[in-house]
């Protein structure tokens, strides 16, 4: 398959696989959106929906996250890691929220990122799930699998992202980012991976890739 070939490939068996995506991770409203992304770096969406139940009960808005303290909100969100650094831009974020914007969560990615503890992937989710704005917010199941599918260098996440926006229409962003994680998560995963029920891969997946995957599974 060309370039083209294969970018029809990967739209089409994503459509087919998923055609109705859930959005992993739960919320309410983009507040509690933007809080779980946080707390998802370096944490299973699995964790963060374990977590979020608990914090939001005490604090479900940025006016009762103020109420309560960092130290309470590190408490409650250390099982997802990096607690102290993420309690902290929970709390920071919240007060900027009252005091910049009445409360309500901004919807552009520059007022987004200049947040504490907000990157740009982070923004990226909650623009594209929460506002509806194209975006292809790239993690490690994304950029794990457009290497695999010989559609990036696989350099870094910046140049995935980048790559990405290139060679898939805009319209379809917000449903590809979500498709991939879940494929990826299902039929590519980084560890235990079978090729044989990733026929994405298998099918055009990067010639050092899949030898190289022959070559540990033949030992």
């Amino acid at each position: 398959m060309n370039k083209k070939e294969r970018i029809t490939f990967v739209i089409n068996t994503l459509n087919e696989l998923y055609p109705e995506i859930p959005i992993p991770l739960d919320h309410k409203d983009p507040y509690t959106l933007l809080i779980a992304v946080l707390l998802s770096a370096q944490c299973t969406d699995v964790r963060v929906n374990q977590i979020t139940p608990i914090l939001f009960s005490k604090a479900d808005n940025p006016y009762d996250m103020v109420k309560i303290s960092v130290e309470e909100i590190k408490e409650i969100i250390r099982p997802c890691g990096l607690s102290p650094m993420k309690s902290k831009g929970i709390h920071g974020l919240s007060q900027i929220l009252i005091d910049k914007y009445n409360g309500e969560v901004p919807q552009s990615f520059e007022a987004l990122e200049e947040l504490p503890a907000v990157g740009h992937k982070t923004a990226s989710v909650v623009m594209s799930q929460a506002f509806g704005v194209p975006a292809f917010p790239v993690d490690t199941h994304i950029h794990r699998l457009l290497y695999r599918w010989n559609l990036t260098n696989g350099k870094n996440v910046a140049q995935t992202e980048k790559d990405a926006k290139t060679i898939f229409p805009e319209e379809l962003w917000n449903d590809l980012h979500l498709q991939i994680i879940w494929y990826g998560r299902e039929y590519s995963p980084a560890r235990g991976w079978n090729l044989e029920k990733d026929i994405i891969t298998k099918t055009i997946g990067r010639k050092s890739v899949l030898n190289e995957y022959h070559k540990r599974t033949s030992r």
